[in-house]
């Protein structure tokens, strides 16, 4: 079994689900005692996102590369960014630290194409949804077009994760505005809408809409195992 270096704590509320996910997924596979092999360098997310919100990003590209160089140190095969906003790095990490980053926006885009979905809906922090990091990937090598909600919505869908669901904040009123706005999207012709940011699954699940829903955190975390556990 391969040794997966987890790049977690953004936030840890989503770390702690990919761990829980990730140790499911094993014992599932394998069972018995079977649980994942795994080390995790779990950040303090309070300086990352002051970064983030300065766009400090070579700042943010330095910390990123020296835990995973870490990571690799101690034993790690590959790593995977528990967060769906840092993959905007994940060049950087790969070039830097010479080691592989399980791509987020890859694990997706095979999802969706099994699904035979070519439009979706992206809903994640503005850094997801604004740049090109992600869309890029989906569009380039799976051929799926991507809609983002308005400039007003994609500050609502912003301000929850950072004001509530990285904190454990869990509110109907927030579900309520993601539902619609997902109600929108899919008006605009989305026929699948990407959770394109870990924290989104702990307020959106399958059954709250009648879109089909990609959760990035659960596909993520069993493409890690798939990876970690193939010969």
């Amino acid at each position: 079994m391969k040794i997966i270096g987890l790049i977690g704590g953004m936030s840890w509320q989503s770390s702690l689900e990919y761990y829980k996910i990730i140790n499911k997924t094993v014992e599932e596979r394998l069972g018995g005692l079977h649980s994942a092999k795994c080390i995790m360098h779990s950040v303090d997310f309070e300086e990352i996102e002051i970064l983030q919100h300065q766009g400090n990003w070579e700042e943010l590209s330095k910390i990123m590369v020296e835990i995973a160089k870490k990571l690799k140190n101690s034993g790690a095969d590959f790593i995977l960014i528990c967060t769906n906003t840092m993959h905007k790095l994940a060049s950087d990490i790969e070039n830097l630290a010479k080691i592989d980053v399980l791509h987020i926006a890859e694990a997706i885009g095979r999802a969706i194409s099994q699904k035979k979905i070519t439009k979706v809906g992206l809903l994640g922090t503005k850094f997801t949804m604004e740049g090109d990091f992600y869309l890029k990937i989906l569009n380039e090598k799976f051929n799926i077009e991507v809609i983002i909600p308005t400039k007003e919505q994609r500050d609502i869908v912003h301000n929850i994760i950072y004001n509530e669901l990285c904190k454990g904040i869990i509110k109907q009123s927030s579900k309520d505005e993601y539902i619609k706005i997902i109600k929108d999207l899919a008006l605009n012709g989305a026929n699948g809408i990407v959770l394109g940011c870990t924290e989104i699954p702990l307020l959106i699940k399958q059954e709250d809409v009648d879109t089909l829903v990609f959760d990035t955190t659960t596909l993520h975390a069993i493409e890690a195992v798939n990876f970690a556990i193939s010969k």
